[in-house]
């Protein structure tokens, strides 16, 4: 089971173009463990998986882990972009839009909600006391 998972990890540093050394910096890590990893000493941990989903979000979780799925996914929101993709309903066969929410009026200078993004792909919310 590691072997696969070892293979996978190879895979997405190939699909990239990426040396061992890039990948590794490109998603947080000391050089040395990629090499551990890819050795077989050692085998990834959770937070090194998450960092890997986190910086590339086309590689299917399931994908990498158990080998279910593609890679690379395709999403339809892509990261960098402020525009959603709204999928699309099918009602008796003929294709509907969905919306974007209803938009609410807001004042200059009023901030509604902030959210922090972590490095660790957590994150946290607050909302204006008024909601």
């Amino acid at each position: 089971m590691d072997e696969e998972i070892i293979s996978r990890i190879q895979a997405v540093i190939a699909h990239y173009g990426l040396s061992v050394s890039a990948f590794a910096d490109e998603i947080g890590v000391q050089r040395s463990s990629i090499s551990h990893l890819l050795s077989g000493r050692n085998k990834p941990s959770l937070d090194f998986v998450m960092k890997l989903v986190g910086a590339y979000p086309e590689v299917n979780l399931y994908w990498l882990l158990k080998g279910e799925g593609s890679f690379p996914e395709s999403t339809s929101v892509k990261p960098e972009s402020n525009q959603m993709v709204f999928p699309k309903e099918k009602v008796a066969d003929q294709p509907v839009e969905v919306p974007p929410p209803a938009k609410k009026e807001i004042t200059p200078n009023a901030p509604h909600r902030v959210v922090l993004l972590f490095e660790d792909g957590t994150f946290q919310t607050y909302r204006d006391k008024k909601d």
